[in-house]
Order: structure tokens, then C-alpha cells, then sequence
């Protein structure tokens, strides 16, 4: 293993240590889960509040197994504390994402350079050495050469005109 891996792994296994500290944190169960949540999650603040006062206020709204008034403007505070936080985790992993992307253009462009360089030189004499080197690199590219246009299949040659023989 490299010592980027290494390095990976250590901030994989903190991130992820990071659960443990996140109240109310809860894996999706499958990939829909949140669409399938987010048109209760998605009514407006002020409507949560206006029926947790009318739950305080009213018992016989009170139901069973309900989250009462405190619970869900407690839920509510959580939510917009820690929506900022998954916009950051977010963001990271976009920049995570280019940096990533970064790397791997400044190692492919100068492997590019490189291959065009050997090709170049490998045409000449005293450069033969390079030949298995550019056969090498061009079949890791994945470089087929150049493609030879298909030629237009030619037009069938127009039938004689028969004409009926009077009988």
C-alpha cells in the first residue's frame, strides 16, 4: 500500500467516526428513502410550529405515539443546525472530488508529453531503444492507430433496358 492509501483509509475511518457524533443519525434504509421523506420533511417551519401550538393548546389533538410539541421544535432546531454541516461535508467531497481529478490530470498530461516525446524520437536511429517503450505505452493508451475510412460500397451498375420482343 502506498502511503496515500494509508493516509485515505485514516480519513475514511474518521469520517466515519464522525456518526457516532451526529445526533439523530440514520442510514438510509434503501436508495428511495429520502425521496420518499422528503414531502412531510419538505412543509414549512412555521406550519410545524403552528401545530405543535395547537397540540399544546388543544388535547384533543393530542394522539398516541405522536411526537409531542417539544420533541418536534426540537427536531426542527436540528435540522436547520445541521443542514449547513451536510452542505460542508458536501462541498468537501466536490473538492475532494477535483483534487482527485487535479492529480490525475497533471500525471496523465505529463505522461501524454512523455509519449508524444518517445514517439518522436523513437523515429530516429539512434532513439531505436524507445520503440518497445512506445509500443508499450501505446497499447496501455489503448491507442489503435489511425482508422482507415470504409471506403462507400460502389453503386451496382444500372440493369439494361429490356425491351419485349414482338412476337
Amino acid at each position: 500500500m502506498s502511503v496515500h492509501s494509508d493516509a485515505a483509509q485514516t480519513r475514511v475511518q474518521e469520517i466515519r467516526a464522525m456518526r457516532q457524533q451526529i445526533p439523530n443519525f440514520v442510514i438510509p434504509a434503501d436508495k428511495n428513502e429520502r425521496k420518499k421523506l422528503s414531502r412531510a420533511a419538505s412543509v414549512p417551519p412555521a406550519f410545524v410550529e403552528r401545530t405543535a401550538v395547537a397540540v399544546k393548546n388543544s388535547p384533543s389533538l393530542v394522539r398516541g405515539g405522536a411526537t409531542d410539541p417539544d420533541q418536534a421544535r426540537d427536531l426542527m432546531s436540528y435540522a436547520e443546525a445541521y443542514a449547513p454541516v451536510a452542505d460542508e461535508l458536501e462541498a468537501l467531497a466536490a473538492f475532494i472530488r477535483h483534487s482527485v481529478t487535479a492529480a490525475k490530470n497533471t500525471a496523465g498530461s505529463d505522461a501524454l508529453t512523455t509519449f508524444a516525446l518517445a514517439r518522436r524520437l523513437a523515429k530516429r536511429p539512434e532513439n531505436a531503444e524507445l520503440l518497445p517503450h512506445v509500443d508499450d505505452m501505446r497499447h496501455a493508451l489503448g491507442a489503435k492507430g489511425r482508422k482507415v475510412k470504409p471506403q462507400p460500397p460502389e453503386a451496382p451498375a444500372p440493369a439494361a433496358e429490356v425491351t419485349p420482343k414482338p412476337s
